[in-house]
């Protein structure tokens, strides 16, 4: 018998699990609140306006982004918004474990000389660029840490 046998399920082991299934329904609906809760505390902390989270969350409208703010939102979020809220938590997470606060939590809005950015915010850098800009800021974030 392997260790991983014995241990239990791979995830009690720290071992790379199979992502969730953002086509299917059930899944978006069963992962929705935790990501708008986590999005919610990440604007506040991040000091976002509403048009700036709601072009991060894809276009989203400010009346939508306003009933999640106050938990009256009983919609599910679509694949796309599930995936900028994984990504823009783990740039989050990334910039939480590079930097103390409050540099952690003001480097997306500090113009950045990075080639990705090109002397630009991060944060206006992923608006314009949507989903592979946001991809380019965590991997850089990633590599900052030695990530990569």
């Amino acid at each position: 018998m392997s260790f991983a046998t014995a241990a239990g399920p791979a995830a009690d082991l720290g071992l790379a699990q199979t992502p969730p299934n953002l086509a299917d329904p059930a899944t978006r609906a069963r992962l929705t609140p935790a990501a708008v809760e986590g999005i919610v505390h990440l604007a506040e902390i991040w000091r976002l306006t509403s048009a700036e989270i709601c072009a991060l969350l894809g276009d989203m409208s400010e009346r939508t982004w306003f009933r999640m703010k106050k938990g009256q939102w009983p919609g599910t979020l679509s694949q796309d918004a599930l995936t900028r809220v994984s990504v823009l938590v783990g740039i989050f997470k990334g910039l939480r474990l590079l930097f103390s606060e409050p540099l952690s939590d003001e480097w997306v809005r500090l113009p950045n000389k990075g080639a990705v950015y090109g002397g630009r915010r991060p944060l206006d850098a992923m608006i314009e660029g949507g989903i592979p800009k946001m991809l380019d800021v965590r991997r850089h974030v990633d590599a900052l840490r030695g990530g990569l």
